[in-house]
Protein backbone atom coordinates (compact mmCIF):
# COMPACT_ATOMS: atom_id res chain seq x y z
CA UNK A 1 0.00 0.00 0.00
CA UNK A 2 1.19 3.62 -0.96
CA UNK A 3 3.21 5.11 2.15
CA UNK A 4 0.62 7.93 2.03
CA UNK A 5 -2.18 6.29 2.18
CA UNK A 6 -1.01 4.66 5.09
CA UNK A 7 0.11 8.01 6.60
CA UNK A 8 -3.80 9.12 6.37
CA UNK A 9 -5.29 5.74 7.22
CA UNK A 10 -3.17 5.51 10.66
CA UNK A 11 -3.50 9.57 11.27
CA UNK A 12 -6.96 9.06 11.37
CA UNK A 13 -6.83 6.09 14.01
CA UNK A 14 -4.06 7.72 16.03
CA UNK A 15 -6.38 10.78 16.31
CA UNK A 16 -9.26 9.10 16.74
CA UNK A 17 -8.43 6.80 19.76
CA UNK A 18 -5.44 9.00 21.06
CA UNK A 19 -8.01 10.14 24.44
CA UNK A 20 -10.70 7.26 24.08
CA UNK A 21 -9.51 4.33 26.50
CA UNK A 22 -8.72 1.98 24.00
CA UNK A 23 -5.55 2.37 23.67
CA UNK A 24 -3.94 4.33 20.35
CA UNK A 25 -0.47 2.71 20.45
CA UNK A 26 -2.41 -0.54 19.90
CA UNK A 27 -4.64 0.17 17.63
CA UNK A 28 -1.33 1.63 15.71
CA UNK A 29 0.36 -1.52 15.65
CA UNK A 30 -2.78 -3.35 14.26
CA UNK A 31 -3.47 -0.75 11.65
CA UNK A 32 0.10 -1.15 10.73
CA UNK A 33 0.35 -4.91 10.74
CA UNK A 34 -3.06 -4.69 8.44
CA UNK A 35 -1.07 -2.42 6.01
CA UNK A 36 1.92 -4.32 6.00
CA UNK A 37 3.66 -1.11 7.57
CA UNK A 38 5.79 -2.50 10.26
CA UNK A 39 9.40 -2.40 11.67
CA UNK A 40 11.69 0.40 13.36
CA UNK A 41 10.42 2.91 10.66
CA UNK A 42 6.99 2.38 11.44
CA UNK A 43 6.90 2.01 15.15
CA UNK A 44 8.56 5.79 15.04
CA UNK A 45 6.24 6.98 12.65
CA UNK A 46 3.38 5.73 15.17
CA UNK A 47 4.41 7.54 17.70
CA UNK A 48 5.40 11.15 15.87
CA UNK A 49 2.09 11.56 14.69
CA UNK A 50 0.84 11.24 18.27
CA UNK A 51 2.01 14.91 18.80
CA UNK A 52 -0.89 15.91 16.17
CA UNK A 53 -3.61 14.59 18.65
CA UNK A 54 -1.56 16.34 21.47
CA UNK A 55 -2.07 19.60 19.62
CA UNK A 56 -5.36 19.25 19.28
CA UNK A 57 -5.54 19.12 22.80
CA UNK A 58 -3.65 22.45 23.96
CA UNK A 59 -6.28 24.10 21.07
CA UNK A 60 -8.78 23.12 22.46
CA UNK A 61 -7.74 23.57 26.09
CA UNK A 62 -6.07 26.48 25.24
CA UNK A 63 -7.66 28.79 27.85
CA UNK A 64 -6.03 26.42 30.59
CA UNK A 65 -2.43 26.72 29.15
CA UNK A 66 -2.64 29.97 28.85
CA UNK A 67 -3.36 29.86 32.33
CA UNK A 68 -0.36 27.76 33.33
CA UNK A 69 1.88 30.87 31.79
CA UNK A 70 0.14 33.68 34.29
CA UNK A 71 0.31 33.81 38.13
CA UNK A 72 -2.56 32.36 39.64
CA UNK A 73 -4.61 34.85 41.37
CA UNK A 74 -3.97 35.81 44.85
CA UNK A 75 -5.29 33.80 47.35
CA UNK A 76 -7.29 31.38 45.02
CA UNK A 77 -6.47 28.03 44.98
CA UNK A 78 -6.84 27.31 40.77
CA UNK A 79 -4.86 25.44 38.42
CA UNK A 80 -2.87 28.19 36.96
CA UNK A 81 0.32 29.14 37.18
CA UNK A 82 3.06 27.36 39.17
CA UNK A 83 0.41 25.77 41.03
CA UNK A 84 -0.68 24.13 37.60
CA UNK A 85 2.61 23.10 36.02
CA UNK A 86 3.74 21.61 39.57
CA UNK A 87 0.87 19.08 39.47
CA UNK A 88 1.43 18.14 35.51
CA UNK A 89 5.38 18.26 36.24
CA UNK A 90 4.37 15.24 39.48
CA UNK A 91 2.09 13.63 37.13
CA UNK A 92 4.50 13.29 34.39
CA UNK A 93 7.74 12.64 36.76
CA UNK A 94 7.04 9.08 36.98
CA UNK A 95 6.21 7.85 33.62
CA UNK A 96 9.05 9.99 32.29
CA UNK A 97 11.79 8.25 34.04
CA UNK A 98 10.58 4.40 33.43
CA UNK A 99 10.24 5.17 29.96
CA UNK A 100 13.85 6.68 29.70
CA UNK A 101 14.92 3.57 31.35
CA UNK A 102 12.79 0.79 29.34
CA UNK A 103 12.21 2.84 25.96
CA UNK A 104 14.73 0.45 23.74
CA UNK A 105 13.02 -2.27 25.74
CA UNK A 106 9.14 -1.49 24.86
CA UNK A 107 9.35 -0.73 21.29
CA UNK A 108 11.54 -4.13 20.99
CA UNK A 109 9.24 -6.43 22.62
CA UNK A 110 5.77 -5.22 23.51
CA UNK A 111 5.31 -3.09 20.12
CA UNK A 112 3.45 -6.54 18.87
CA UNK A 113 -0.03 -8.04 18.13
CA UNK A 114 -0.12 -10.51 20.78
CA UNK A 115 0.75 -8.01 23.85
CA UNK A 116 -1.42 -6.05 22.63
CA UNK A 117 -4.02 -7.79 23.19
CA UNK A 118 -3.23 -8.86 26.64
CA UNK A 119 -2.98 -5.47 27.76
CA UNK A 120 -6.53 -4.86 25.84
CA UNK A 121 -7.80 -7.51 27.96
CA UNK A 122 -6.32 -6.80 31.09
CA UNK A 123 -7.15 -2.78 30.99
CA UNK A 124 -10.82 -3.75 30.04
CA UNK A 125 -11.23 -5.95 33.31
CA UNK A 126 -9.45 -2.99 35.58
CA UNK A 127 -11.98 -0.61 33.69
CA UNK A 128 -14.70 -2.83 34.59
CA UNK A 129 -13.48 -3.16 38.59
CA UNK A 130 -13.21 0.52 38.72
CA UNK A 131 -16.66 1.39 37.50
CA UNK A 132 -18.51 -1.14 39.84
CA UNK A 133 -16.88 0.10 42.40
CA UNK A 134 -16.55 3.96 42.26
CA UNK A 135 -15.25 6.06 45.16
CA UNK A 136 -16.56 9.05 46.98
CA UNK A 137 -16.12 12.33 44.23
CA UNK A 138 -13.71 14.69 46.47
CA UNK A 139 -12.60 16.31 43.21
CA UNK A 140 -14.89 17.50 40.66
CA UNK A 141 -13.13 20.80 38.72
CA UNK A 142 -9.51 21.02 37.67
CA UNK A 143 -9.27 23.66 40.24
CA UNK A 144 -9.70 20.96 42.69
CA UNK A 145 -6.57 19.48 41.89
CA UNK A 146 -4.14 18.60 44.56
CA UNK A 147 -0.59 17.31 44.52
CA UNK A 148 -2.01 13.94 45.81
CA UNK A 149 -3.95 13.65 42.81
CA UNK A 150 -1.67 14.87 40.55
CA UNK A 151 1.19 11.63 41.81
CA UNK A 152 -1.65 9.16 41.73
CA UNK A 153 -2.61 9.74 38.28
CA UNK A 154 1.25 9.90 37.56
CA UNK A 155 1.45 6.55 39.03
CA UNK A 156 -1.32 5.03 37.39
CA UNK A 157 0.29 6.57 34.08
CA UNK A 158 2.86 4.45 33.77
CA UNK A 159 0.98 1.48 32.73
CA UNK A 160 0.24 3.02 29.69
CA UNK A 161 3.51 2.63 28.54
CA UNK A 162 2.79 -1.12 27.92
CA UNK A 163 0.97 -0.62 24.23
CA UNK A 164 -2.63 -1.64 24.47
CA UNK A 165 -3.19 -0.45 27.89
CA UNK A 166 -4.03 2.89 27.27
CA UNK A 167 -2.42 6.18 28.87
CA UNK A 168 -6.03 7.77 28.50
CA UNK A 169 -7.35 4.71 29.93
CA UNK A 170 -4.98 4.60 32.90
CA UNK A 171 -5.23 7.53 33.70
CA UNK A 172 -8.63 8.01 33.99
CA UNK A 173 -8.78 5.28 36.14
CA UNK A 174 -5.61 6.69 38.11
CA UNK A 175 -7.75 9.90 38.68
CA UNK A 176 -11.61 7.90 39.86
CA UNK A 177 -9.62 5.64 42.13
CA UNK A 178 -8.06 8.56 43.73
CA UNK A 179 -11.45 10.14 44.04
CA UNK A 180 -12.09 12.05 41.33
CA UNK A 181 -15.24 12.96 39.03
CA UNK A 182 -15.06 10.69 36.06
CA UNK A 183 -15.26 13.98 33.66
CA UNK A 184 -12.34 15.46 35.64
CA UNK A 185 -10.17 12.45 35.43
CA UNK A 186 -10.76 12.47 31.64
CA UNK A 187 -9.80 16.49 31.35
CA UNK A 188 -6.97 16.41 33.43
CA UNK A 189 -5.77 13.23 31.29
CA UNK A 190 -5.98 14.92 28.47
CA UNK A 191 -4.23 17.90 29.91
CA UNK A 192 -1.37 15.86 31.47
CA UNK A 193 -0.69 13.86 28.09
CA UNK A 194 0.41 17.06 26.55
CA UNK A 195 3.94 17.39 28.70
CA UNK A 196 5.13 14.01 28.59
CA UNK A 197 3.69 12.84 25.22
CA UNK A 198 5.47 15.83 23.77
CA UNK A 199 8.75 14.58 25.41
CA UNK A 200 8.55 11.26 24.09
CA UNK A 201 7.47 11.93 20.47
CA UNK A 202 10.47 14.79 20.04
CA UNK A 203 13.25 12.46 21.59
CA UNK A 204 12.08 9.45 19.24
CA UNK A 205 12.02 11.61 16.44
CA UNK A 206 15.08 13.15 17.03
CA UNK A 207 16.76 9.94 17.64
CA UNK A 208 15.20 8.61 14.32
CA UNK A 209 14.30 11.16 11.74
CA UNK A 210 17.80 9.94 9.52
CA UNK A 211 15.62 6.78 8.71
CA UNK A 212 13.06 9.37 6.63
CA UNK A 213 14.03 10.30 3.01
CA UNK A 214 12.23 13.48 1.88
CA UNK A 215 8.38 11.94 0.33
CA UNK A 216 8.58 10.08 3.68
CA UNK A 217 8.94 13.20 5.78
CA UNK A 218 6.15 14.76 3.91
CA UNK A 219 3.83 11.64 4.70
CA UNK A 220 4.58 11.74 7.89
CA UNK A 221 3.52 15.38 7.96
CA UNK A 222 0.08 14.25 6.93
CA UNK A 223 -0.33 11.33 9.03
CA UNK A 224 -0.04 14.35 12.13
CA UNK A 225 -2.21 16.91 10.52
CA UNK A 226 -4.64 14.14 10.24
CA UNK A 227 -4.19 13.12 13.27
CA UNK A 228 -4.59 16.60 14.96
CA UNK A 229 -8.64 16.82 13.46
CA UNK A 230 -9.30 13.37 14.40
CA UNK A 231 -8.54 13.91 17.33
CA UNK A 232 -9.95 17.52 17.99
CA UNK A 233 -13.05 15.52 16.67
CA UNK A 234 -12.54 12.57 19.52
CA UNK A 235 -12.23 14.92 22.63
CA UNK A 236 -14.94 16.42 22.06
CA UNK A 237 -17.52 13.71 21.20
CA UNK A 238 -15.68 11.61 24.03
CA UNK A 239 -16.37 14.72 26.73
CA UNK A 240 -20.35 14.89 25.85
CA UNK A 241 -19.99 11.04 26.24
CA UNK A 242 -18.97 10.87 29.61
CA UNK A 243 -21.84 13.14 31.14
CA UNK A 244 -24.22 10.73 29.98
CA UNK A 245 -22.23 7.22 30.21
CA UNK A 246 -19.79 4.66 32.13
CA UNK A 247 -16.24 3.66 30.62
CA UNK A 248 -18.03 -0.30 30.33
CA UNK A 249 -18.87 0.16 26.72
CA UNK A 250 -15.18 0.38 25.76
CA UNK A 251 -14.08 -1.94 27.87
CA UNK A 252 -16.54 -4.30 26.38
CA UNK A 253 -15.17 -3.13 22.63
CA UNK A 254 -11.89 -4.02 24.19
CA UNK A 255 -12.61 -7.60 25.62
CA UNK A 256 -14.25 -8.31 21.70
CA UNK A 257 -11.24 -6.99 20.14
CA UNK A 258 -8.27 -9.07 22.60
CA UNK A 259 -9.05 -12.67 21.32
CA UNK A 260 -9.67 -11.28 17.66
CA UNK A 261 -6.52 -10.16 18.13
CA UNK A 262 -4.84 -13.46 19.65
CA UNK A 263 -6.61 -15.87 17.23
CA UNK A 264 -6.27 -14.03 14.10
CA UNK A 265 -3.12 -11.88 14.45
CA UNK A 266 0.72 -13.22 14.20
CA UNK A 267 3.82 -12.36 16.54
Amino acid sequence: MPFLLSAVILGIVEGLTEFLPVSSTGHLILTGHLLGFTGAKAATFQVVIQLGAILAVVVIYRQRFLGLLRPAPKGETCFAGWRGIRFLIITSFPASIVGLVAHDSIKEHLFGPQTVAWALAIGAVAILIVEAYPRPKKYRTLDDMTPLLALGVGLFQCLALWPGFSRSAATIMGGMIMGADRKLAAEYSFIAAVPIMMAATTLDFAQNYTQFNGDELIHLAVGFVVSFFAAWVAVKGFIRLLQRMTLRPFALYRLVLAPIVLLFWPE
